[in-house]
């Protein structure tokens, strides 16, 4: 019986180390996002990377180039880096398939990502190999984002790995003129 307890114990634990959120708080809180909106030209973008203990291991900064192609909204990203490294280039494909929900697609990421959109917010969520010193970890993201006035992004990004948060994104983007 103690054994039973120190696992459904364990079990909660874990549960605590991994992020979730709730979208559906965020459909009624202005400003709207529309990503093609907000991504059809010139945005700039800042950004961390934390490892589970806090430690600030990327620090970069991301010019991205968006545009429409019909329904489908291309974004072409480039990475330049302070602290640490990643990849240099990444092309989006997102096509909205009805009901706010979205279809991503780029290089690197494993499968189809898949987007909903919640009125003030829009979640992503993708699998993708990632490169870390000598070793690949397939990794999931749960990628938040949330609009804010004045052409401005808050993007937090959750990295999973068997559940659990393994590191967080913050990335700040900004429209430019």
């Amino acid at each position: 019986m103690s054994r039973i307890a120190l696992v459904l114990l364990g079990i909660l634990l874990l549960g605590g180390c991994s992020a979730s959120i709730d979208g559906s708080s965020y459909t009624s809180q202005t400003p709207a996002l529309s990503l093609e909106q907000f991504f059809d030209g010139k945005v700039k973008a800042w950004g961390i990377v934390q490892n589970r203990s806090g430690d600030v291991v990327q620090r970069f900064t991301v010019d991205i180039q968006g545009r429409m192609d019909g329904d489908t909204l291309i974004l072409d990203e480039t990475f330049h880096y302070e602290v640490g490294d990643g990849p240099d280039k990444r092309v989006w494909r997102i096509t909205p398939t009805g009901n706010g929900e979205y279809d991503g697609a780029a290089g690197d990421i494993l499968g189809t990502a898949k987007g909903v959109s919640y009125g003030n917010a829009f979640n992503f969520r993708y699998e993708m190999d990632l490169p870390v010193d000598d070793t690949t970890y397939q990794v999931a993201f749960d990628d938040w984002f949330w609009a804010f006035e004045d052409g401005t992004l808050m993007n937090r990004s959750y990295v999973k790995k068997f559940g659990l948060v393994m590191a967080e994104v913050t990335i700040f983007m900004q429209q430019q003129p």
